[in-house]
């Protein structure tokens, strides 16, 4: 129960700084506090329903919003094989904190389909948000994506991956063309505003074989034919180009399981054609499990990134309390 109380204290304060420890801690009750009093959760909406497993995420937001407000997408890791939405809720407190609304989301996993379907059901969570923007206050013009390992492949991917790529189809929506009051149709351009990727996967056909070969690629991507042609569609390296969102990757320099060398290339590629980025390397990190010195550290660069690109600002939203 310690160390639980240890990590919101961390957490809570991420966004603030690093002070002494009993305002830490006062901080951190404080607030504790606040999100449980002033924060509503909606669990388990069904965003889509395919081959009879019904997607799901839940809404965290603050109570009675009456304007559109800043809203944060996250998608879990663990390898496209393993992980829920439940596991990294804790992991969303500095976005509460900051007063943003908050969309967690699961997708198939491995052992219910293969690649490219969990691709298919994070960009279909993306359109469920633009399609009930009025009802929850969701800001379109500030939805950021983020997800930690393959988490943040998906928050990668979703952010630059075009309409045109077809990874949108099986998404619910007005295929007969054009848009309308429910929602963008499925050839429709979906913006989000950044993304924020912790030691995400930019190239998965790396992970198929030779020595940076991976288990879990292998296990998402199968036995299929044309399995290299898969992954390059839904590796965020295929999407770089000009006019993507502003990135910020944070990456572990020893990470074992995702190369930093690959998200190194990533971002060479994404200077190469002048996309806003950074990388905030941890000296010695490695897949996650980063220390509470570095996790303030991290947050920081997060927090200024966002607000140099106008994303923090004007929050929180107003509320009918």
């Amino acid at each position: 129960m310690r160390k639980y109380g240890a990590t919101i204290a961390v957490l809570s304060l991420m966004l603030v700084g690093a002070p002494d420890s009993a305002r830490a801690q006062n901080d951190a009750t404080t607030t504790i506090n606040h999100i449980a009093n002033a924060y509503t959760l909606v669990p388990n909406i069904t965003y889509r329903t395919v081959s009879n497993w019904d997607a799901k995420l839940d809404i965290i937001q603050p109570r009675g919003l009456t304007t559109p407000n800043p809203t944060l997408i996250n998608y879990h890791g663990g390898g496209w094989t393993a992980g829920t939405k439940e596991s990294v809720t804790i992991s969303l407190l500095p976005y509460l904190q900051m007063g943003w609304s908050v969309v967690n989301v699961e997708y198939r996993l491995s052992n219910v389909a293969l690649a490219p379907a969990a691709v298919e059901d994070s960009r279909c969570a993306l359109r469920w948000v633009y399609k009930n923007a009025k009802q929850y206050n969701f800001d379109v013009k500030k939805i950021v994506t983020t997800g930690n390992s393959a988490g943040g492949h998906l928050a990668l991917v979703v952010g630059m991956l075009p309409a045109s790529a077809g990874l949108d189809n099986t998404c619910a929506g007005d295929r007969a063309g054009g848009s309308n009051a429910s929602g963008p149709n499925n050839t429709d351009e979906m913006k989000v505003a950044a993304v924020v990727d912790w030691y995400g996967i930019t190239d998965v056909n790396e992970l198929l074989d030779g020595p940076n070969m991976k288990s879990y690629a292998v296990a998402w991507l199968g036995a299929m034919l044309n399995r290299e042609e898969i992954a390059r569609q839904v590796s965020p390296v295929t999407y770089v180009r000009a006019g993507i969102p502003p990135l910020i990757s944070v990456h572990g320099d020893a990470d074992p399981t995702v190369p930093y060398s690959q998200k190194q290339r990533f971002h060479q590629a994404l200077d190469r054609v002048g996309a806003a980025h950074e990388l905030v390397t941890v000296p010695g990190g490695r897949h996650g499990g980063f220390t509470d010195a570095e996790q303030v550290r991290n947050y920081a660069a997060i927090r200024g990134f966002l607000t140099k690109h106008n994303i923090l600002t004007g929050y929180p939203a107003k509320t009918s309390q």
